[in-house]
């Protein structure tokens, strides 16, 4: 690895180093092992961010996007970087991820993309064992009957009387790491008002984030398929709202802003 080219972007507050191997001498080939990674995502020693975004060739689609957590571990998805690579790279970008193919177009404030379809299938979610995912018989303290969802990644919903008040700091990472999920999961915790989702996440391997756009997604389209809000619904996170919108058996919708914050260069080699 050599001295490179990065983007620094966010999405509400979500923030994203990108590094498109395309357009260097990084070559197709780039790894991230989980110790540089960690080191690039440090916001005291690093360039800072919550995820390490890494484009690269796709014979599938316009661009691979690969995305490295900020404990340096590959995820699946991540719905606020796909916003901001499509604004990023232009109207009618398609992505390859590890988690499914993904689009999207620009829009004045960001973008808004195609994130697939969600899949309630417990072994695709997945859990350690067969049970009911829209309304699961498990619990964790006063968190009880959440809803499991696949949408690119893991994640379990708890709909609360006020998600502000719950201890996620305390309850997510003992979430994350049950044994009934044995890939992890990201924990969400929401509350339903006048129509709309109040949202907040512990993301698996970053931890409380101001948005999550998977975690939107996920509990989006558990509460509508719990009859609990109707599509679109507006989800509101600690860094602000996101539009989705689904019917049941088609893609997930997620409309919202991005920010280009700066560019710069980095030698990869000083991290990690």
């Amino acid at each position: 690895m050599t001295i490179g080219r990065f983007h620094k972007m966010h999405g509400l507050g979500n923030d994203f180093v990108i590094i498109d191997a395309r357009a260097s001498d990084l070559s197709d080939n780039l790894t991230m092992p989980p110790a540089k990674a960690t080191a690039i995502a440090n916001r005291h020693s690093g360039i800072g961010c919550d995820q390490l975004i890494i484009l690269k060739s796709s014979d599938k689609a316009d661009v691979r996007m690969q995305i490295y957590n900020a404990d340096g571990g590959e995820v699946e998805a991540c719905g606020n970087a796909t916003r901001c690579v499509v604004k990023l790279l232009g109207d009618g970008t398609s992505i390859e991820t590890s988690g499914g193919m993904i689009s999207g177009n620009v829009t004045d404030e960001g973008a808004i993309v195609d994130m697939g379809e969600p899949n309630f299938n417990w072994n695709a979610i997945p859990l350690a064992y067969a049970m009911d995912t829209i309304h699961m018989p498990v619990g964790w303290e006063d968190l009880q009957d959440p809803s499991a969802v696949n949408v690119g990644n893991p994640h379990v919903i708890f709909f609360v009387e006020n998600s502000e008040t719950v201890e996620l700091d305390r309850l997510g990472p003992m979430i994350e790491v049950d044994p009934l999920f044995p890939e992890r999961v990201n924990v969400n915790v929401a509350h339903i008002k006048a129509g709309d989702i109040h949202l907040r996440v512990w993301e698996r391997g970053v931890g409380l984030t101001r948005a999550c756009g998977t975690g939107a997604c996920a509990t989006a389209v558990a509460a509508i398929k719990r009859g609990l809000v109707e599509s679109p619904v507006n989800v509101h996170l600690p860094g602000g709202t996101l539009v989705l919108s689904w019917q049941d058996g088609g893609p997930i919708m997620m409309q919202g802003p991005t920010s280009y914050v700066f560019t710069g260069e980095a030698n990869w080699n000083d991290f990690g």
